[in-house]
């Protein structure tokens, strides 16, 4: 590993700790809205129910910014890429989402983060994934679903567009896994039917 790349590494952990979710509900509400959230989940779902449409917008582009701005910069330096140092880069800001440094109880569960890295790897396999997730989401109205099943998808695009490229593809084996472990509770619901549907908070 280069210096380079550990500069990398560190600085897409680093971003991908912030956590907008919470920075919104303190710019916009003035309060932490993941306290009014039953599952304390700083994603953008509950931004936009507990914090408004601004917070959840700025939540959004927060979490897809911190994924794509290290890969981008990393793919866009003058160096050749390692595949390798490449998985771990696109690792870092969703590693530092789930598990924030300063509070790695309380993190989120990567899933705009992960869009952020797709769109800055390759926009078509990021384009699939958003067409894809709408399409779910607004059948269902249930994120998680939409969020399972691009995260369950990646893998399978990766193949078609990168065929050989095994260790980026080990990779979106283990981002699945770990999506689906960090939506266990949510899996859990939707067997059961307790699954809460998206809808605007009532006041």
């Amino acid at each position: 590993m280069e210096v380079r790349d550990a500069l990398y590494i560190i600085f897409g952990y680093l971003l991908g700790s912030i956590l907008f979710a919470r920075l919104g509900g303190l710019i916009f509400k003035k309060t932490d809205i993941m306290a009014e959230s039953p599952d304390k989940n700083p994603g953008t779902m509950n931004a936009f129910t507990y914090g408004g449409f601004r917070c959840g917008v700025f939540t959004l582009c927060g979490d897809l910014f911190k994924g794509f701005l290290p890969v981008f910069l990393y793919r866009s330096g003058e160096l050749p890429e390692n595949p390798l140092m490449l998985s771990f880069v696109m690792a870092a800001p969703v590693l530092g989402h789930i598990l924030p440094f300063y509070d790695i109880k309380h993190g989120g569960k990567g899933i705009a983060a992960t869009g952020g890295f797709m769109f800055a790897l390759d926009v078509r396999i990021a384009l699939i994934a958003a067409i894809v997730f709408a399409v779910v989401f607004f059948t269902t109205r249930y994120v998680s679903v939409g969020s399972l099943t691009i995260t369950a998808l990646f893998p399978i695009l990766m193949l078609i567009f990168y065929p050989g490229q095994w260790v980026v593809f080990g990779l979106s084996l283990i981002f699945t896994a770990l999506a689906w472990w960090r939506h266990r509770a949510n899996i859990k619901r939707l067997m059961n039917g307790t699954e809460n549907k998206f809808e605007k908070k009532k006041k």
